[in-house]
């Protein structure tokens, strides 16, 4: 790490995104980042968000803060899409780097924007996709590539399954699982998709209000297939009102064998050494493979010695701005799979919201 010390400051919004994952705080212990100020136009949540990040000030507007504060790196910090692609790219504009709560963008084409914006001024974008900055998930990545289960055939993936099952669960929590997906094994190069609700399949008008502002969401059901260019097979599903977090996660299916990662992180990897799943057998049970502890709310510091470091050395963040486009484009691409009946290809042509058509 060089010895420049880098300037950074954080963007929320209470009441509406608020600040997102703690996207304020990862700075506290990283040695060469002096953390200068914070923006949130409610004056309780701007005062409190100061106090937990440490900053030097607080702005009620941030074009307030861009113009008057030199700075380097900026956390775009709210949980909902709605002001994301305003914030980000008036970073990027007055110069800075930026770490971006997820999902980035409700749309391909903002998220395009972004991509370009960077580009074009030279600047990185990281995406708050924790877990791909976690060492277990780097170790799991390594045992894949040095064939510990053999040749990657298969990804199934499930959503959390909680209330927001379908629609919401997909871009809320799904946006991770997609993300990793890719980390393991790459891009895609066409999927399709069947979204139901209530056992009925979706139509044009047929979304219904998240909880929180995303963007469109609809569906109480959805079962995607997913066709990587390493062939590799990808199964994602998300139902309402299922057993919940013990669903989140992802099993990868090799010719020698199964791994098992549930929940935010995969702490504890559970391998299946064999290539069937013979239940009854004794001699064919799970192993625990214990990985590095590294809680998921520490990939945010991660992320952000991450991001320098891809500063520095200019190349793309682990979880870059084009990342978090490609794991839209696997969730939207499920929605314009159901509404035009068949397959899509990447990167799909579309770039507004399925659903807003």
């Amino acid at each position: 790490m060089s010895q420049k010390t880098y300037r950074a400051a954080a963007i929320g919004h209470t009441g509406a995104g608020n600040f997102g994952h703690a996207l304020h705080t990862p700075y506290k212990d990283i040695e060469n980042v002096e953390f200068i100020a914070v923006a949130d136009p409610d004056a309780a949540g701007r005062e409190k968000a100061a106090a937990e990040a440490g900053a030097h000030r607080s702005y009620a507007d941030y074009r307030d803060m861009l113009e008057k504060e030199e700075l380097d790196i900026v956390s775009v910090c709210p949980r909902w899409t709605t002001e994301h692609v305003d914030m980000v790219t008036a970073c990027i504009e007055a110069g800075c780097h930026v770490y971006s709560e997820k999902p980035m963008t409700a749309t391909l084409a903002d998220g395009d924007k972004i991509v370009e914006t960077a580009k074009a001024h030279g600047k990185k974008v990281a995406v708050a996709h924790q877990a791909v900055y976690l060492p277990a998930t780097h170790a799991i990545k390594k045992m894949l590539d040095d064939g510990k289960i053999g040749t990657v055939q298969a990804i199934h993936a499930s959503g959390k399954q909680d209330h927001r099952g379908g629609g919401e669960d997909m871009i809320v929590l799904g946006t991770h699982l997609f993300n990793m997906m890719r980390f393991f094994v790459g891009d895609v190069a066409w999927m399709q998709s069947h979204v139901t609700n209530n056992g009925k399949e979706i139509a044009y008008g047929d979304d219904h209000e998240p909880t929180e502002p995303v963007g469109p969401v609809a569906g109480d059901c959805i079962n995607s297939y997913l066709a990587f260019k390493s062939g590799v097979s990808g199964f994602f599903v998300s139902r309402r009102d299922q057993a919940g977090s013990s669903r989140y996660g992802m099993e990868i299916v090799g010719s020698d064998g199964i791994f098992s990662l549930r929940g935010d992180v995969a702490n504890r990897l559970m391998v299946y050494p064999y290539p069937v799943l013979v239940p009854a057998s004794p001699d064919q049970a799970w192993e625990a493979i214990d990985l590095d502890d590294t809680p998921f709310s520490g990939g945010n510091e991660l992320a952000v010695r991450d991001l320098i470091d891809a500063i520095e050395n200019d190349r793309k963040p682990i979880s870059a701005a084009e990342d978090a486009v490609a794991a839209l484009e696997m969730i939207l691409g499920a929605y314009e799979s159901q509404l035009s009946g068949g397959r899509v290809s990447f990167p799909i042509t579309n770039r507004e919201h399925p659903l807003s058509r």
